[in-house]
């Protein structure tokens, strides 16, 4: 009886665990951290457009938004990738998350709900989240040509928009 107790508080510490690091609400939506798969996942992916940069134009991603955002739009201006090429459109997605991670200081997480699980972007000001792996692969899957650089920057006005207003600050 005492071991089946044990068995008991054992499964609950863990299942406390477990729910420390997510976020459900009575609509379905949870928010969970990256779990190592999809940190492997995301590395992979930036690896993935890297290859591609350095192979056809010598050059790598830095982190440095002006110049990565050139690359990704250069890498659409010479057509290197077809619009069937769902998964290195959506690690270009990556390459772009991660810079809009940097600059609005927001974090990769987990997003499931009743359509599906997602990586997202979320900062801890908001509820709100962007989902940078398909903001250039869904053009480009439907021949949308909008530039990288305006793509970046209506996902920066949309987060900045759900912000909370800051204290004690006159803005016109």
């Amino acid at each position: 009886m005492s071991r089946l107790i044990i068995h008991a508080l054992f499964a609950l510490v863990l299942g406390l665990g477990v729910l420390s690091d997510s976020h459900a609400d009575a609509e379905g939506l949870r928010v969970e951290k990256l779990s190592y798969i999809d940190r492997q996942f995301l590395d992979s992916q930036r690896a993935r457009i890297n290859d591609l940069s350095q192979r056809e134009f010598g050059q790598s991603f830095s982190g440095n938004k002006a110049l990565d955002l050139a690359l990704l739009q250069r890498i659409l201006d010479a057509r290197l990738l077809k619009p069937s090429q769902t998964l290195e459109l959506q690690a270009m997605g990556v390459i772009m998350g991660d810079l809009l991670a940097d600059e609005l200081h927001l974090e990769w997480v987990i997003y499931e709900d009743k359509k599906g699980r997602s990586r997202a972007l979320k900062g801890d000001q908001s509820d709100s989240y962007l989902f940078p792996i398909t903001m250039i692969s869904r053009r480009a899957e439907v021949g949308n040509t909008t530039p990288v650089k305006d793509i970046y920057a209506k996902a920066v006005r949309a987060i900045e928009a759900a912000r909370p207003a800051k204290p004690y600050t006159y803005e016109k």
